[in-house]
């Protein structure tokens, strides 16, 4: 995603310490990672959730941009849970 600056929200970064995450990894996941969700109508900015892997492991990042200046904000990070994501972690089970 094309970002000019990404910013951590609050509930973002205790989220992510809770899970034992770290920010560089979410900044190349927002570098390099695949969208796989979009919410174009989420206020305040549309956001999307991206799909990357930290030390082999699967990791969803929430990303709200800014449409003018295309800043980005993480909204959270997560583990996705197996039980709810499909075998790719792309789309969740029925």
């Amino acid at each position: 995603m094309d970002c000019t600056g990404v910013s951590f929200s609050g509930h973002a970064l205790r989220r992510m310490f809770e899970r034992g995450l770290n920010q560089q990894p979410i900044l190349d996941t927002i570098a390099g990672g695949e969208v796989i969700a979009e919410y174009p109508d989420d206020q305040p900015y549309p956001s999307c959730v991206m799909r990357g892997f930290v030390e082999g492991q699967p990791v969803h990042v929430v990303v709200a941009r800014e449409p003018e200046r295309h800043a980005c904000f993480v909204v959270t990070a997560y583990r996705p849970d197996p039980g709810i994501w499909s075998d790719d972690f792309k789309t969740r089970r029925q």
